[in-house]
């Protein structure tokens, strides 16, 4: 399975043809179906591909992060011209000066960006739900969009039966001989992020159908979980299983921690969908919930029996810096074998990354 390339998608370019405005959004915190109900196509920006920070490095320090200086670079060499609208939030320090940069820089037509308290209670909840109200209104006004409650039940519909498809998907991994690949489990499931919601739902299904017919994956060393930082490049899951390793479940942003959980499609609309970002598996941003990340992760790693969990970390990535170490200690001392990787965004360095892997499989391999 090949990912469409950013420039070349064919799905956003129907869009844009027939129905009109795409709008780029960059967390997990961001509502969709907003979006979507406001007759839009969501767009989750990702920075596949990018090879050079060349022009970003002119805004943000190279100590910064590379996942947001590679999304400021594709910004900048004109890469995301197609997007009408752009929706961030304060996810990270870097994320949050990104914005300020593009916003100056870039000149996509409509910018938002949602804040989020950096912790979980009731105040902060009702002042996410007011910066989502906001963010609705303002697309309200700026696209002349309807945006009515009918139209978020409905969004809310097509985007909770993309949550059960994938966990479907995630169920079929589970098994001990799993009939698909992490690397293409990860770009069916990715692909959401890149397509109309309902036609990726249909196509979804006529997948599943398929892979649950396939003999299935038997000739792996081990099975691993991938978390970490931002990883939106199926690159990395294809190098781990070029070792032998086959990736059976993951912790990531653009994963697990984005599709699970639903949102209630009974009262209000907005409420709902405020109450499911706001409460959903909390990042490494939000203060006093290590314990639930910790739970979250291990059942995962249990449920999926995996061998290993590899915890990628972006250097100079500030909430996964100091979270990477403190799951690997505790997810040791529970018998599940933890490799957090230091590597930047972009694949590179690729004989170090081959050798760490190698030397860990090799280290479950002896258990």
């Amino acid at each position: 399975m090949k990912l469409p390339a950013r420039l070349e998608n064919p799905y956003v370019k129907e869009w844009k043809e027939r129905v009109g405005y795409v709008i780029g959004y960059v967390c997990t915190y961001v509502p969709e179906e907003i979006i979507f109900a406001a007759g839009m196509l969501p767009y989750r920006v990702e920075a596949r591909g990018c090879t050079t920070t060349e022009l970003a490095d002119v805004y943000m320090h190279r100590f910064n992060c590379t996942y947001p200086r590679c999304l400021l670079q594709l910004g900048l060499s004109g890469e995301y011209d197609f997007l009408d609208g752009f929706c961030l939030l304060n996810g990270c320090e870097q994320i949050r000066r990104m914005y300020e940069i593009w916003s100056k820089y870039v000149k996509t037509k409509f910018m938002a960006m949602i804040t989020v308290p950096h912790a979980i209670y009731e105040e902060g909840y009702e002042w996410y739900r007011d910066e989502v109200s906001n963010f609705a209104e303002n697309l309200r006004g700026y696209f002349a969009a309807k945006l009515t409650d009918e139209d978020l039940r409905n969004a809310i519909k097509v985007y909770n039966e993309s949550r059960r498809l994938i966990a479907r998907l995630y169920d079929l991994r589970k098994s001990e001989k799993p009939p698909i690949s992490g690397t293409d489990a990860f770009k069916l499931v990715t692909a959401a992020f890149w397509m109309p919601r309902d036609k990726y739902n249909h196509l979804l299904k006529e997948a599943l159908d398929e892979i649950s017919q396939r003999e299935g994956i038997s000739d792996y060393r081990a099975r691993v979980m991938i978390g970490g930082s931002a990883c939106d490049d199926p690159s990395f899951i294809e190098l781990v299983e070029g070792r032998g390793g086959l990736v059976v479940t993951d912790s990531l942003c653009f994963g697990t921690r984005h599709f699970f959980n639903l949102v209630e499609e009974k009262g209000d609309p907005l409420e709902a969908i405020a109450k499911r970002y706001y409460h959903h598996n909390p990042c490494p941003r939000m203060l006093r919930e290590y314990g639930n990340r910790l739970q979250f992760t291990e059942k995962l790693a249990k449920g999926a029996k995996v061998d290993g969990v590899i915890l990628q970390r972006i250097s100079f990535c500030d909430n996964h810096g100091v979270e990477s170490p403190m799951l690997a200690k505790d997810l040791e001392a529970k018998g599940i074998p933890v490799l957090v990787l230091e590597k930047e965004y972009m694949l590179s360095d690729v004989g170090r990354l081959k050798t760490r892997i190698e030397a860990f499989l090799e280290r479950i391999e002896r258990r």
